[in-house]
Formats: C-alpha cells, structure tokens, sequence
C-alpha cells in the first residue's frame, strides 16, 4: 500500500523575518553580555573629578584598596615585589623605546602619603609618569555638543 505524500518540501520561498530575530538577538547577547558576567575584583570608590587629561603611552595599572593593601596584575604585592616586577616591566619597554605610564587606582580614602610612597616606586623603577585614576564627575560641565 502505498501512501500519498501531501506535504511540499521547500517549494515556497523562506520567511525572512525569523532569521531576523534570531540576528537580533544574537546581536544583543553578544553586545550585552559582558554585563552578564560578574567580574571578581576589590571594592575601590575612585574621587570624582572633571574630565582629566589621560595619556597616549602604554600604562600598567596598581590598584590600591582602603586598607592600603596594593593590587598589581591581579595579585596581591607588597612594595617590594611592585618595584620589581615595575622595574622589569620598564625595562621591557625602554627596550622598544616607549615610556610607560603607571595608572594607581586609589580609593578616595587612601592616604595622601600612601599614594607619594607609590609613585616614589614607580619613579625608582624607571616610570617617569604616575596618574592617578578618577571617575566622572555627575554634574560635570561637558565640552562639545
């Protein structure tokens, strides 16, 4: 017995529109989702500011919590380790004729003289540029349109 086929395999022409969405939700998954991940990281409240010059050299960045304790490449180091690893970082870079700029991520609540010590470290170890980093102020006056 033989049984009749009713259906119409591809004889029609493909709906755009589905494809459309799946794009574009592709798209916002693939835009979205570094707010997805949750990154592991030490609390630090940057001070407010207006918009600060930055640099176009090449930076390394030193975080440093309200304790005091200091974070480099995601590890925690003390003074001494920071001006080594500072030192062979800088060396690398004198080597292809760049200067390097140290970023120190301070909470607002570090001491004036904790964040003088960094940079006396930094300037020991070759870097000649220290910033500080800051987040933007909310009612900061923009420039431009």
């Amino acid at each position: 017995m033989r049984f009749t086929r009713n259906a119409k395999i591809l004889r029609t022409q493909l709906d755009v529109a589905p494809f459309a969405c799946v794009f574009v939700l592709l798209l916002m998954f693939t835009l979205l989702q570094p707010n997805f991940v949750f990154t592991t990281g030490v609390r630090i409240e940057l001070p407010a500011t207006d918009a600060l010059p930055g640099t176009l050299n090449p930076t390394l960045v030193v975080a440093v919590d309200h304790a005091g304790q200091l974070y480099f490449a995601n590890q925690v180091v003390t003074e001494a380790d920071l001006q080594t690893q500072l030192t062979a970082a800088s060396a690398r870079y004198r080597a292809i004729r760049q200067d390097l700029t140290l970023v120190v991520q301070a909470d607002k609540t570090v001491p004036h003289e904790r964040l003088v010590r960094l940079a006396e470290v930094a300037r020991a170890a070759g870097i000649r540029e220290v910033l500080q980093a800051t987040r933007p102020s909310l009612h900061a006056p923009r420039n431009g349109p």
